[in-house]
Formats: C-alpha cells, sequence, structure tokens
C-alpha cells in the first residue's frame, strides 16, 4: 500500500470512529456500518485497514475488554459479506443487508461468551440485548436508505481525484 493510500485509509477509520463516538448517546444508532459498506464497495480490500485503524481507536478510547475482541471479527463479517454481494447496487438490497448485520450483531457479539461462558451465558446476553438489535436493524436499514447514494458518489470522487491509480 502507497503512503497515500495508507494516509486515506487511516482518515477514513478515523472518520469511523469519530462518527461512532458523536452519535454516541443513542442506543446502537451509528454511521459506522453504512460507512463499512461503501468503504468496501469502493475501496476492495484496502478497507480492511480503515475497517482495523477503526476497531483499534475504539480499543484506545473504551478499552481492550471482552467486546474488543469482538470487533475483530464482526466488522469483517459485514465487510465479507459485502465483498461477497459487491456487484449489487440497490439501495434497497443494501439497506436489508445492514439492516440484517444490525439484528445479527448481539448474535455475532456473542460468541467470545459462549467461549467463557458457555451457551447460556451466550444467550443470556444476546437475548438481554435483542432490543437494542432491533434499534440497530431500524437505524442501519434507515442510514443505508438515506446516505448509501450521497456517500458512495463522494467516495469514488475521493478515489478517482485522491487515489487516481487504484
Amino acid at each position: 500500500m502507497k503512503a497515500r493510500e495508507l494516509a486515506v485509509m487511516a482518515l477514513l477509520g478515523a472518520i469511523l470512529h469519530v462518527s461512532q463516538v458523536a452519535m454516541a448517546f443513542l442506543p446502537n444508532i451509528e454511521p459506522v456500518s453504512i460507512l463499512v459498506l461503501v468503504y468496501t464497495l469502493t475501496f476492495g480490500r484496502r478497507a480492511l485497514t480503515a475497517i482495523y485503524a477503526y476497531v483499534l481507536l475504539q480499543g484506545v478510547t473504551y478499552g481492550f475488554g471482552l467486546w474488543w475482541f469482538m470487533y475483530l471479527y464482526v466488522w469483517a463479517v459485514l465487510y465479507l459479506v459485502v465483498r461477497l454481494l459487491r456487484k449489487n447496487d440497490s439501495v434497497l438490497v443494501w439497506a436489508v443487508v445492514n439492516a440484517l448485520f444490525g439484528l445479527a450483531f448481539g448474535a455475532l457479539c456473542s460468541l467470545p461468551y459462549l467461549l467463557a461462558g458457555g451457551i447460556g451465558t451466550a444467550l443470556a446476553w444476546w437475548t438481554s440485548g435483542l432490543m437494542f438489535d432491533i434499534l440497530h436493524c431500524a437505524g442501519n436499514f434507515a442510514m443505508t436508505l438515506a446516505l448509501y447514494r450521497p456517500l458512495m458518489k463522494v467516495l469514488k470522487y475521493l478515489r478517482a481525484k485522491v487515489l487516481c491509480d487504484m
């Protein structure tokens, strides 16, 4: 990765972090999912640099607890799903994908609890957060419908003008 690409990915990772912190007062309503989606569509595998810069910043800001290990794989799951469906350009399909990711977020995050405390602990952790997953689902759906096209336009411009050789 060239220095310019690395700098842009670091900046995009910082945008992920700042946008999450700015909206932290809302329960599970965050722009991170839509940003990961459009970063992945625009930059392909390079988006992983931005995603893991974000994960590192989250750990530095909030501490490296058990929750942080979830972030090591949960955002990669969204990245992989987007990569698999990358040929699609339907706003509605992406809104549904992001909504399902928000709904599944708690289940995905319960995996460390499965290892740490067994199936009962994982199920208790997951079900106690289902209302937050529903909010996450709705927020992701609405944000994707509203922001997908404008964000794709801006990121394609960035890729063409700043990272011309990608």
